[in-house]
């Protein structure tokens, strides 16, 4: 009978192959294919919300884009004239005090939103990344520390900090986009670090140390892509929060600095004539409630679908 040695694969018991895995000699170590791209977009798409969600995201996206075709308009000229003319023909969503078109300060409002929900979630992603990864696979004193300072943020509330921060430094969008960013790292990182913990003492992780991977190679091509789920479903939920926080501190006066559109500006211009002119302030209210609601419901279908128990 003939022997010899020969390498066998190893698959963890939930079924799932691990991304990064394949078969070598001392068990599961590097390379492996990943999950299905197609039952995932399946799966999502049998959520009739999160397609609803991703639909709006699109329109969205869209329409920012495409705010200078699909409005004469420019969004800063100033028509007193015009003050405060209700929808119609020419105006469809009516004007502003200062007789603005609210149709298009509302599109270029998108633009707006959508450069500081994404770019701060861009920035607070990548810092959680890096602290959570740190954290959960060093553990240690650096686990206990960077902990400790998501404590200190979190035991701020977040608005008045912010406030503080962008008062201290100067309104601007890009002020806006980097302290968003900056005090939004936290959840990300605790959320990245639950995940590490999870994955490094998986077996291929194992394997992929004994075979003399660097730590960084080990974190970034086997522990990354088996733990980022999560945190791909929180950031784009994310995206509308941030939104959020950025329409209320633009309505606070700590945001967005006129004449540039943003929803949150016009809100706070339309209460002021709530029951004489209420469509100052339902139609970028309306704008930023479904921009959040859409971000929320394509999260849940991502969550949905990307539940490794589903597979």
């Amino acid at each position: 009978m003939a022997t010899g040695t020969r390498a066998t694969s190893r698959v963890p018991a939930s079924g799932v192959t691990p991304v990064g895995a394949v078969s070598t000699g001392i068990g599961v170590a590097l390379g492996s294919r990943r999950a299905p791209r197609g039952d995932v977009w399946r799966r999502f798409r049998r959520n009739k919300l999160a397609m609803a969600g991703l639909a709006v995201v699109t329109v969205l996206v869209l329409a920012a884009l495409l705010a200078p075709v699909l409005s004469p308009f420019d969004p800063n000229a100033i028509d007193t004239n015009a003050s405060r003319q209700p929808p119609g023909a020419e105006h469809w969503f009516g004007t502003d005090l200062l007789g603005r078109d609210l149709f298009t300060r509302v599109l270029y409002g998108a633009q707006t939103s959508l450069q500081v929900g994404v770019f701060a979630v861009v920035i607070a992603t990548s810092i959680g990344l890096v602290a959570g990864a740190v954290a959960g696979y060093y553990g240690g004193k650096a686990d206990t520390l960077i902990m400790r300072v998501t404590d200190v943020f979190l035991a701020f509330p977040y608005l008045l900090l912010a406030i503080a921060v962008i008062v201290a430094i100067g309104r601007s969008k890009g002020t806006v986009i980097v302290v968003i960013g900056f005090l939004g790292w936290m959840a990300v990182a605790r959320l990245f670090r639950s995940r590490v913990l999870s994955v490094k003492e998986v077996e291929y992780v194992e394997a992929a140390r004994a075979a003399g991977c660097s730590d960084l190679r080990i974190i970034t091509r086997h522990i990354l892509p088996n733990a980022i789920q999560p945190v791909i479903v929180y950031a784009t939920v994310l995206v509308g929060t941030a939104v959020l926080a950025e329409a209320a501190l633009s309505f606070l006066g700590a945001g967005i600095v006129e004449p540039t559109a943003a929803w949150g500006l016009m809100v706070a211009d339309g209460r002021r004539f709530l029951f004489t002119s209420p469509h100052m302030l339902f139609f970028p209210g309306a704008a930023i409630f479904v921009t959040v609601m859409a971000f929320v419901f394509v999260g849940d279908g991502l969550r949905d679908a990307l539940d490794p128990k589903l597979r």
